[in-house]
């Protein structure tokens, strides 16, 4: 497998970036097939960057979730580090200002391939406020750890209203895209020019990888994009496991088993590992536990809940299982179970549940007391129109390559 970074020095773009005045948006896990940081290929290369853009959790991967990160100075190279997830929504893009200084703006971030990993929504508010500013850009496509599998869709898209920074634009919460497909299929949509053109956007698409493949099966190691995305193990259930953000269960982190481990101190872990077991969803294990967070939700205190272990990646549903663990827990102690309604993301008027499923559906039926495998078949059941969708995708980063 050959992903964008791997064929950077072979471009025959290479001379155009030598010679432009570069902005680099990148974080951790933008390495090569030997590990290097896309900072170090491009010095290997002779290539300087004005400057670096760091997306959600920085440019070096240090701050937790929907943590502000400031702007900074590269120690090794002198060059500002700008800051793409700050305090506001406009934040969020690069500024007038910042990209007056480039004329190309290369693009490499890892994605896990849920709707609300916000990697893939940097990447394409960097692309409008570029093509806005008269800036070119190159993005380095990268494979999806859970596959590009059609029948791995979950979840319909976004109902009208409830788009937000953890899904800019109407995408099933598990998509099976890429980046590289992803911003392309926007692009295209926008006007926005494909292919090496001024002020386009051109896409370097990964080679000899089977759409279908998981991250376990790459001929390299995971790299943790995110501080709370540790493994492959983490990236199979998060589609279903961020949905625990929503909630007042903890979602594990504090834990060193994010997003597998699930529960609080209310909570009766053997009961929900048997409703769980009961449901006939597959591909899973639910184990009961007990845990204590470090930090976040109930840090310090002995929580009851699961750790889901993955055993058959192909047929394991995260959404799916993830909602009905949801619905169990709102059950067994309604009085204690609360959906968050503090601000999430930027948006302050919607239930943060709503905006990670899509709609307030889910959460209505779940307070309503409806039974939790008809509430999880119902709202992870893909939508139809979605497969037109996805060639559309791979023809835009066709056009774009």
């Amino acid at each position: 497998m050959h992903i964008g970074l791997d064929r950077l020095p072979d471009l025959s773009q290479l001379q155009r970036i030598r010679s432009a005045r570069l902005g680099v948006l990148a974080h951790p896990a933008s390495v090569d097939r030997d590990l290097t940081h896309i900072a170090f290929v491009l010095e290997r290369l002779g290539v300087r960057p004005r400057l670096f853009f760091g997306p959600e959790h920085g440019y070096g991967g240090e701050a937790q979730d929907m943590a502000s990160v400031t702007s900074a100075v590269d120690a090794r190279s002198g060059a500002r580090i700008v800051s793409l997830y700050g305090d506001r929504f406009e934040d969020l893009s690069p500024s007038a200002a910042d990209l007056a200084e480039i004329d190309l703006l290369l693009i490499d971030l890892a994605d896990v391939g849920a709707r609300y990993y916000t990697f893939v929504w940097t990447a394409l508010l960097a692309l409008r406020a570029a093509h806005a500013a008269g800036v070119h850009v190159v993005l380095l496509d990268r494979p999806n750890p859970i596959g590009c599998a059609l029948e791995s869709v979950e979840g319909a898209t976004q109902a009208p209203g409830f788009l937000s920074f953890v899904g800019l634009e109407p995408v099933p919460i598990r998509h099976s895209l890429t980046v590289g497909e992803l911003v392309a299929l926007f692009a295209r949509r926008e006007g926005i020019p494909l292919g090496d053109v001024a002020c386009g956007l051109h896409v370097v698409a990964v080679e000899e990888h089977r759409r279908e493949g998981l991250a376990a099966e790459w001929d390299r190691p995971f790299v943790l994009p995110s501080p709370n995305m540790p493994a492959t193990d983490t990236a199979l259930v998060y589609p279903g496991g961020c949905l625990i953000e929503g909630t007042n269960l903890s979602e594990g982190r504090g834990t060193t088993r994010p997003f597998e481990i699930v529960g609080a101190p209310w909570l009766d872990g053997r009961d929900l590992a048997a409703r769980l077991a009961s449901t006939g969803l597959l591909g899973f294990i639910a184990r009961p536990l007990t845990f204590r967070p470090t930090f976040q939700k109930h840090a310090g205190k002995t929580c009851g809940g699961v750790q889901v272990h993955v055993t058959d990646p192909r047929t394991f549903r995260p959404v799916a299982t993830y909602l009905a663990l949801t619905a169990f827990a709102f059950r067994q102690q309604p009085e204690a179970f609360r959906f968050r309604t503090e601000r999430y993301e930027y948006v302050d008027t919607i239930p943060a549940f709503d905006l990670l499923t899509g709609s307030a559906a889910a959460r209505l039926a779940i307070e309503a007391g409806e039974d939790p495998l008809a509430i999880a078949l119902e709202v992870s059941r893909p939508d139809p129109a979605w497969s037109e969708v996805m060639r559309e995708a791979q023809a835009a980063r066709a056009a774009a390559g």
